[in-house]
């Protein structure tokens, strides 16, 4: 990546520095393609994850064999806000399908919005591992019930490439997207992957000069899509000595947790789960006051979901598990984290959650 940034490459030109840019480009596509078992030619290069979805949720995704538009999205209630706000289409054509109270997504529901819609061209927008529990979704059994019908699954697969064993087969997946940041690469670059052939792009999002085939304009960022690459190569490579890692290490701040409040909940943590999130509250301290006290004493936490003032809302995420408790705070591990800074963790909660208690009884702390 610090070699590209070294060069002016412009992909598109037939000079040698294109050339070069070009091929870079080209290697990097095919890591990442052949990395999760798709055609080189049926990945698209985008800015963010974010965008990918923007671009696959779309009623003009088809398929060779059927090239009528969508009629419907079926949404998982816990999805990002990616998916959300930014699918494109009409609101009388989305259905939001709840989750169970574990976090996965009812596969009853599913079903009963396939048989309610039978006959109609359906997509499923899923993700493979919730962005705010962690929790593992059953992709590969969506996708069965969704292929019945002969509908399109399209999978976010942000939270879960690196972490967990991911591939489109394994997803059962017709399009999957993901982004670079989350890997550890740099932001800047994510990518949208089709299984086959077969599907394609009516409705360009981004039109210009033709670039990534005519599906995605504007010029290639080539040092981040090559550090998206290299990032990707060394999270799979990984991944069967960093998962082991990380799930001991989540463990170990639960056990904290269970040390500091026997009140406390964990989300989803019946169900399968990534490794690296752990989300929780502590039901008799407000989720925003134990973010700020933590924040203060050096402690960097997430809200479960977060709006633009920063504040602590409630989480849709746990409305659509029908949880009593209405925001949480997510603890995020990854490759630079250690058992070192696990049990500093478990030391700076005990003190400010007796702080908090403390404070709140008028005792000295």
């Amino acid at each position: 990546m610090l070699a590209a940034l070294g060069d002016p490459f412009n992909p598109s030109s037939v000079h040698s520095e294109g050339r070069r840019g070009k091929s870079l480009l080209e290697e990097a596509r095919e890591i990442i393609a052949r990395g999760l078992g798709a055609k080189p030619k049926n990945l698209i290069f985008t800015a963010s994850a974010t965008e990918a979805a923007n671009l696959a949720l779309t009623p003009t995704l088809m398929s060779a064999q059927d090239k009528r538009p969508i009629n419907r999205l079926l949404i998982a209630g816990g999805e990002h806000a990616a998916v959300f706000q930014g699918h494109r289409f009409p609101p009388q054509a989305i259905e939001i399908l709840p989750l169970e109270k574990n976090g996965q997504l009812s596969l009853d529901a599913l079903q009963a919005a396939l048989t309610r819609y039978s006959g109609q061209k359906l997509a499923l927008a899923l993700q493979a591992v919730n962005n705010e529990t962690g929790v593992i979704q059953p992709v590969e059994r969506a996708g069965d019930l969704i292929k019945k019908e002969a509908g399109i699954f399209i999978c976010d697969a942000t939270q879960a490439i690196g972490r967990v064993d991911l591939s489109l087969k394994t997803a059962n997946a017709d399009a999957l997207f993901f982004s670079s940041h989350k890997l550890g690469g740099p932001a800047g670059a994510g990518a949208l992957i089709f299984a086959s052939d077969d599907l394609s792009l009516q409705d360009i999002l981004i039109k210009g000069g033709g670039q990534e085939a005519g599906r995605r304009a504007g010029t290639e960022n080539i040092p981040a899509i090559v550090g998206f690459a290299a990032a990707f190569k060394s999270a799979l490579r990984d991944l069967t000595t960093e998962k082991p890692r990380l799930q001991h290490l989540q463990k170990e701040i639960e056990s904290y947790l269970t040390t500091v409040a026997s009140s406390h909940v964990v989300f989803g943590q019946k169900s399968p789960r990534s490794p690296n999130t752990v989300a929780f509250a502590i039901p008799e301290i407000d989720s925003q006051t134990l973010l700020m006290a933590l924040d203060l004493a050096g402690v960097a936490v997430s809200s479960g979901s977060a709006c633009s003032s920063g504040k602590v809302k409630e989480s849709h995420v746990l409305n659509a598990m029908g949880m009593r408790e209405k925001s949480a705070l997510r603890i995020s591990l990854g490759w630079s984290s250690t058992k070192k800074d696990v049990e500093e963790f478990g030391i700076i909660l005990k003190n400010v959650v007796r702080d908090i208690h403390s404070r709140r009884s008028g005792l000295p702390s």
